[in-house]
């Protein structure tokens, strides 16, 4: 018998950009929705794309990444997961790398990295810390997430890691309000971390390693590779890391 697919996508509010999110996906399998309680019409395009296909809608109030998606994996079927957020798209080339490798009997990996193609603006981005890969798919019993507020904590608990060739499309940085009102939420979950890890501010962390952050991104890793166009986003990187460590100073008074 065939291997089955399930695919998992977190969401919230995002009206503009879940819709192209299911479409990718509605025909590889089941699809299950974590919503945190959206406000707009989010669930609303939600079952009007997948109104036909096998899907589930799981509502649950957002405190934490890894707690949703832990959450949605009790609720799936598939004997393979792929994980999406809601501003992720797969590219009809990967669609078909993935149904082919869940197909195949002879599977010597338990899960696999995706690499990513970010867009910023609607331009793709290569360079400057935009060209990575994570671990999106996976048999459903080999994988541990662990509790995060921010960024992914999956471990393969069983079994090795092997790497996909076609890419998720992330459309993460749409518009310059966009961009900056995710960093700024992002500024503020990170000091709250930090914090909680008795790290403490500095002069030094509130000026310097933001100008370290923006060399880093546009000249040490090629950021400037991609164009000037990039130049506002990198400085959206600059600004978080200015607010977490200005945050952070005012956390431990």
């Amino acid at each position: 018998m065939k291997a089955s697919l399930s695919v998992l996508v977190i969401s919230k509010n995002n009206e503009d950009t879940i819709k192209n999110t299911l479409e990718s996906v509605k025909n590889l399998g089941e699809i299950i929705v974590v919503d945190s309680n959206s406000k707009d019409k989010t669930l609303e395009i939600v079952h009007k794309v997948l109104e036909s296909k096998v899907y589930k809608v799981l509502v649950k109030e957002f405190d934490d990444i890894g707690k949703q998606r832990s959450y949605g994996l009790k609720h799936l079927s598939g004997d393979w997961v792929l994980i999406l957020d809601s501003d992720e798209v797969v590219s009809d080339k990967l669609k078909k790398e993935i149904l082919k490798l869940v197909q195949d009997d002879k599977q010597e990996f338990a899960a696999y990295e995706i690499p990513y193609q970010n867009y910023f603006l609607g331009k793709p981005l290569n360079y400057g810390g935009e060209n990575y890969k994570m671990v999106r798919l996976f048999q459903r019993d080999s994988l541990e997430i662990k509790p995060s507020i921010v960024h992914n904590k999956l471990f393969v608990k069983k079994g090795r890691i092997g790497k996909l060739k076609c890419k998720i499309l992330h459309y993460s940085y749409r518009s310059f309000g966009q961009v900056y009102r995710k960093f700024t939420d992002y500024a503020v979950k990170i000091a709250k971390i930090k914090a909680s890890k008795k790290e403490k501010s500095s002069l030094k962390k509130i000026f310097l390693y933001p100008v370290h952050m923006f060399w880093a991104r546009f000249i040490k890793d090629g950021g400037y590779k991609d164009g000037l166009f990039r130049i506002p986003l990198d400085l959206g990187f600059v600004y978080m890391e200015f607010l977490t460590y200005l945050l952070l100073f005012f956390y431990k008074k």
